[in-house]
C-alpha cells in the first residue's frame, strides 16, 4: 500500500517538475502521468480504506496487478517512478504478458506500434510508398532539456483495399531531436533513414529531421490486408468474446467523505490532463494543484488507515480541508463547486468569497498593450489542409510560447506560457535555433488583422493572413 501511495506522489512530483519553468515545460510528462489515475485513482481510495493491515495490502496488491496490466508503458512507468521512489515493483507483480497484436471492433488485425530501426523501416517498403507520401502534420515540441516531435505522413498504398477507405496515416514520434529545417515550399517525398545513432526523415527536396530514436504506428484501416497485416493476422488470437463486458478496476463502495475526497482528487487530475490539449495548457494552473495535493498518497494512506469508520470520515474531511488550505482562496473556490456539482457535499469547505473588482476609471490610462520584447519556443506545430471524416480542414499553424512577466518591476516572477494559432498561414518556417532559449521576439501587424511572428531572427516565422486566435 505505501508503495501505492508513493506512485501517486511521484505522479504529483513529475508534474510540479515538468511544469517549474514554463521555458522548459514539459506537457507531455503532465498529461501522461495525471492519465495514470485515470481508471486508478478510486481503487488507491479502496485499498486505503480499512484499518485492516492485511485486507489493505491484498486490496493493493490487486490494485497494482491491475495498474501494471494496462500495457507495456504503464508497467515501465510504474517500475521506474517506483524505483525512483525506493520500491522494487517488478519483486511484487507476475511477469508481463508477451504483447501479441490486437484486433478491432471487426476483428481486423491492428498494426501495433515500432520502434524506428532499419529493418522495421524497410518492412514498410512493399505496402506504403514512402517516395510520393506528403506531410500532414508536424509539430515540435520542448519536452524539458529535449525536443521531441510528432510528424504525421500521409502514404499511399501498394496494396489493393476492399472498399474506399480513408487515406493511410503513417504516425512518427521522435525523442531527443537534435536539427529541424521545414518550411512550405514543398512538403511531398520522405525518407527514412533509421541509423544505429540516428534517425534521420528527409522531407521533400530541403527540409529534415533528425533525432535519436523514434517510434511509429500505420494509423490505416485497411492495415490488414498488407502484406505485414496478414503475416500479424496469421499469428494474432482472436478478438475475446464480449459476452463477459470489459474488464473493471478493482473497487468498491467509498464512505461519502472519502468518496468525496477521491472525486475532487480525481476530478482535478483530469483537469491536469487537459494539457493535451496545446490551447488548454496555459489556463491549467498546474504549479498550484500539484502543490495542494503535495503528499495526497501518504495523507490518503493515513486517513484510510484510522480505526473506525466515524475516524476515518473526519480524517478524509481533513485530508480535504488540508488541500484548500495549500490550494489558496482561488483554488477553495474550484474545490468547493467540485465537491457541491460532482460530490454533492457542499458542506464541507467553506467558499471564500470572490475578491471585489473596481471597475477601471477612465483617467487610469491605456491597458498594457505591445509585444514582449523576447520569448522562448516551447511548441510549434503546421498542419496541412485536409478532409477529416467528410469534413474540410483547412490548414493551421499553432505555437507555445514562454513570455517573459508582463512588467519589468519584478525581475523574478516567473514566466507565463501562452499558446496561439491561425488558419491558413501564409508562411510557416521552423528551424532548430527557434528552441535554443529565450530570443528577440518580432510582431509585424496586428493580431486580429495580417500579422507575422518571428522569433530568433528568422528561425520560427509564422504569417497569418487572418490574424492570430489571441494575442500575446
Amino acid at each position: 500500500m505505501s508503495l501505492l501511495a508513493a506512485l501517486l506522489d511521484r505522479s504529483l512530483g513529475q508534474m510540479a517538475e515538468a511544469a517549474a519553468d514554463v521555458r522548459l515545460f514539459d506537457r507531455e510528462t503532465i498529461r501522461a502521468a495525471s492519465d495514470v489515475w485515470d481508471n486508478n485513482l478510486f481503487p488507491l481510495f479502496w485499498a486505503a480504506g480499512t484499518s485492516n493491515a492485511r485486507k489493505r495490502e491484498r486490496r493493493a496488491m490487486t490494485v497494482l496487478e491491475w495498474m501494471a496490466g494496462l500495457g507495456e508503458r504503464r508497467r515501465g512507468w510504474m517500475t521506474e517512478q517506483a524505483a525512483i521512489a525506493g520500491y522494487d515493483i517488478e519483486a511484487l507483480l507476475p511477469p508481463a504478458e508477451p504483447h501479441t497484436p490486437g484486433r478491432d471492433y471487426r476483428g481486423h488485425v491492428m498494426a501495433p506500434q515500432y520502434r524506428l530501426t532499419r529493418q522495421n523501416v524497410d518492412e514498410l517498403a512493399p505496402d506504403y510508398d514512402l517516395a510520393t507520401a506528403s506531410v500532414r502534420h508536424l509539430q515540435v515540441e520542448r519536452a524539458g532539456p529535449r525536443l521531441t516531435a510528432f510528424l504525421q505522413l500521409v502514404a499511399n498504398r501498394k496494396f489493393a483495399v476492399d472498399e474506399p477507405a480513408p487515406p493511410a496515416l503513417l504516425d512518427v514520434w521522435l525523442d531527443g531531436v537534435t536539427d529541424i529545417a521545414f518550411g512550405l515550399s514543398d512538403t511531398r517525398g520522405v525518407i527514412l533513414d533509421a541509423g544505429v545513432r540516428e534517425i534521420e526523415i528527409s522531407l521533400g527536396p530541403g527540409d529534415r529531421l533528425r533525432a535519436a530514436g523514434g517510434e511509429y504506428r500505420l494509423d490505416d484501416r485497411s492495415w490488414h490486408l498488407s502484406t505485414a497485416g496478414r503475416r500479424a493476422d496469421a499469428v494474432a488470437p482472436p478478438r475475446a468474446s464480449r459476452s463477459g463486458g470489459p474488464r473493471r478496476p478493482p473497487c468498491g463502495d467509498l464512505n461519502p467523505d472519502a468518496h468525496a475526497a477521491a472525486v475532487l482528487l480525481h476530478h482535478s487530475m483530469l483537469e491536469l490532463r487537459s494539457v493535451r490539449y496545446a490551447a488548454r495548457a496555459d489556463h491549467i494552473p498546474v504549479l498550484k494543484l500539484c502543490r495542494a495535493f503535495s503528499g495526497a498518497g501518504e495523507a490518503i494512506l493515513a486517513a484510510g488507515s484510522q480505526r473506525g469508520a466515524r475516524h476515518r470520515e473526519a480524517a478524509f474531511r481533513d485530508v480535504i480541508r488540508a488541500w484548500a488550505d495549500h490550494g489558496g482562496p482561488d483554488l477553495t473556490r474550484w474545490f468547493a463547486t467540485v465537491l457541491r456539482e460532482r460530490a454533492g457535499r457542499p458542506d464541507i469547505i467553506e467558499t471564500p468569497r470572490a475578491p471585489e473588482r473596481t471597475p477601471p476609471s477612465l483617467t487610469d490610462g491605456p491597458p498594457v498593450s505591445g509585444t514582449p520584447p523576447q520569448a522562448a519556443l516551447v511548441m510549434a506545430a503546421w498542419t496541412a489542409a485536409h478532409t477529416d471524416y467528410q469534413t474540410e480542414r483547412p490548414a493551421a499553424a499553432q505555437i507555445q510560447l514562454a513570455l517573459p512577466p508582463h512588467t519589468d518591476d519584478d525581475s523574478s516572477a516567473p514566466w507565463r506560457l501562452r499558446t496561439v494559432g491561425c488558419a491558413d498561414p501564409d508562411a510557416f518556417r521552423l528551424r532548430t535555433d527557434a528552441f535554443q532559449g529565450p530570443g528577440p521576439l518580432v510582431q509585424v501587424g496586428t493580431p486580429t488583422a495580417a500579422c507575422s511572428l518571428d522569433l530568433h531572427q528568422g528561425a520560427l516565422l509564422v504569417a497569418a493572413g487572418a490574424g492570430w486566435s489571441a494575442s500575446l
